[in-house]
């Protein structure tokens, strides 16, 4: 087991045990690194944090209690000098843009962990904010995407707990024709091919939770 002072010290933060194994098993072939805890949600990462004091926290976006986004906050509002790569399935994931603007310093796409993932550890802990040039391109194009309107996410958010127009109208006190037109929209911003798909977007990209 690797216990130098020098080794880079490794934390994952994953709801997926086959991600956390999968890291588990790039960071132990690596002389200067070592794992020093693993995490499922957002809340069981900020506690492992305060134990073990990773130099390097890798932290998935999308998973259950808290997210890692929120975590990322809590974590960098208590701790100074802290070092996170963010971890996703989706480029242009809002919860990412919002994790980058909280203090991470980098952004890795789970597809290309086996690739990066290393040399991402050493770059962020030598100081580092780095981003592949595939991610940097394709992230860059979301950041020119229409944003929903608060009143458009409302909206989202409903038809994703599966009410139709007039529930819809009801709930939010404005009319059919309203909640046609902000359907609408959010179907031409989202590039989405109906309300299913848009909810389904607006899920993973994290601009709505369930």
């Amino acid at each position: 087991m690797k216990t130098d002072v020098s080794s880079i010290r490794v934390m994952a933060v994953d709801d997926h045990p086959l991600v956390r194994q999968g890291i588990a098993g790039l960071v132990a072939v690596q002389s200067d690194m070592i794992l020093v805890a693993e995490a499922s949600n957002g809340r069981e990462a900020i506690q492992q944090f305060r134990i073990h004091r990773p130099d390097v926290t890798l932290m998935d976006v999308q998973m259950p209690e808290m997210n890692g986004v929120d975590a990322i906050i809590a974590i960098c509002g208590e701790f100074s000098d802290v070092r996170i790569i963010v971890l996703t399935t989706y480029v242009g994931d809002v919860q990412v843009v919002r994790a980058i603007k909280a203090g991470a310093r980098a952004y890795l796409l789970k597809n290309t962990l086996h690739k990066e993932l290393v040399d991402t550890i050493r770059a962020v802990h030598a100081g580092k904010k780095t981003m592949s040039p595939e991610v940097s391109i394709q992230l860059s194009e979301h950041f020119t995407d229409d944003a929903l309107t608060p009143a458009e996410i409302s909206v989202l958010r409903l038809i994703a707990a599966g009410n139709a127009n007039k529930q819809i109208a009801d709930q939010l006190s404005i009319s059919e024709e309203t909640v046609k037109g902000r359907v609408k929209n959010i179907l031409s911003k989202l590039g989405a091919n109906d309300r299913t798909h848009a909810a389904t977007i607006g899920i993973k990209r994290g601009i709505i939770e369930i």
